[in-house]
């Protein structure tokens, strides 16, 4: 009986306690306690949404060059006996300055002859008409009939008539001859380069050097068709200048950072082939400075006076049309497909598909598509989703404004009474 109770009953009776204290240790278990997890809302910067009326500003860059630019060329053939102490590189000159002087002996001869020339068939025409004037008398002394052109010597009235023409042509070739042993400037300038010296000899078509005129300067500012879109400017040269036609150039000289005014007045008309851009023409006036009355006898005084030298290379500013009632935000902000991210009234983010009037590389110009109580967002995030609740930097939220009517009424009071509540 001993050995049943421990083989069996014993081992049956362990495993009934051991489950019924497991059973027992079960229900004394605690359940874990559980947490809400709460995910604060993203904090964004955003920016307030205000239409405004925008003048559009049209960048470009070129090269300063000279509206007028001569090459002198000798006309005449000669020994050269002076030159102008300003004809040489960048030497300033006025109009009808002398900057070259040819040797004038051999034509001051022929001038004289050329003078003598024609008094001999101003003086063989006066015998002629003498002449004729007998030959009609003696006609009518003999007969009341008219006279034949050979009886009163019209054909040698005429020839004595066109040799005084053909000496009077060669006494006008004969002057202009010896005025253009003088080379003057044509107009109020500044020499780009001098191929003459004194005593050299030169012949017609003899090149003597270059000028530049520095009454007006051009400068060339590329712009593509989307640029274009922008500017009201007429083709026709001449054309009325607007306040749009406005150009601020502007470089770094000496370190300083210079600005000029010019006036945009034409285009080129032409596309280029290769770039695909059109050529606008910028004029700058006096750039030089030499119609300052401080800078007449230094007419390159430097930069304090904003002298714009050719050759410089500036960047252009230009006026272009008005927008009307545009926002203006970063370009970073438009997102692909121009959409732009807000903050709703709700304080969620959404979406904005949006028209945009003009882009650049820095800012984009929205014309419709946002709504009055958008705020623009500009934080960065990361995979942004419409509908997700942000904070917006800078607003008050319900857990920062007072509990109580009692703490509103506490702040508007003098300080003793606060202490005493």
């Amino acid at each position: 009986m001993s050995s049943f109770f421990v083989r069996v009953i014993l081992p049956v009776l362990v495993v009934v306690v051991a489950i019924v204290a497991a059973v027992g240790l079960a229900k004394l278990r605690q359940p874990p306690e559980k947490n809400e997890e709460s995910r604060p809302a993203i904090l964004v910067n955003v920016a307030q949404i205000v239409p405004d009326n925008v003048i559009y500003k049209i960048t470009s860059q070129g090269m300063v060059t000279p509206k007028l630019e001569t090459s002198l060329i000798s006309e005449v053939n000669g020994r050269i006996e002076m030159v102008a102490e300003q004809f040489v590189a960048g030497g300033f000159f006025r109009q009808g300055d002398l900057l070259i002087k040819v040797e004038q002996s051999d034509y001051l001869t022929n001038v004289k002859a050329a003078q003598a020339s024609f008094a001999n068939t101003q003086a063989m025409l006066a015998e002629e008409k003498a002449r004729v004037k007998v030959a009609e008398e003696e006609w009518r002394s003999f007969t009341d009939g008219s006279a034949p052109a050979l009886g009163l010597r019209q054909p040698q009235l005429a020839s004595a008539l066109a040799n005084v023409q053909s000496a009077e042509a060669e006494l006008e070739r004969a002057r202009r001859d010896l005025a253009r042993t003088e080379i003057r400037a044509p107009y109020d300038g500044m020499v780009r380069s001098r191929a003459a010296n004194l005593g050299q000899f030169i012949s017609r078509g003899t090149v003597l050097g270059s000028v530049v005129g520095t009454e007006v300067a051009e400068i060339r500012l590329p712009l593509t068709d989307t640029d274009m879109a922008f500017l009201t400017l007429s083709d026709q040269v001449g054309a009325a200048k607007t306040q749009r036609n406005q150009v601020t150039l502007s470089s770094s000289v000496a370190g300083q950072q210079l600005s000029w005014p010019a006036t945009l007045v034409r285009t080129e008309g032409i596309l280029d082939q290769r770039s695909r851009v059109i050529y606008a023409v910028a004029e700058v006036l006096d750039p030089y400075q030499r119609n300052n009355p401080g800078q007449q006898n230094q007419p390159q005084a430097s930069t304090s006076q904003q002298v714009l030298n050719f050759g410089r290379f500036v960047a252009a500013s230009i006026v272009g049309t008005q927008a009307e009632q545009v926002v203006k935000i970063s370009r970073h902000l438009l997102l692909p497909a121009n959409q732009v991210l807000v903050v709703s009234n709700d304080n969620t983010l959404q979406f904005r598909q949006v028209t945009v009037d003009r882009a650049t590389a820095e800012f984009a110009y929205i014309e419709t598509g946002l709504e009055a109580t958008d705020q623009l967002v500009l934080s960065a995030i990361s995979n942004p989703l419409a509908g997700t609740v942000v904070r917006v930097a800078g607003a008050v939220t319900e857990a920062e404004q007072p509990e109580t009517p009692l703490a509103d009424a506490a702040a508007s009071l003098p300080a003793e009474k606060v202490e005493a509540q």
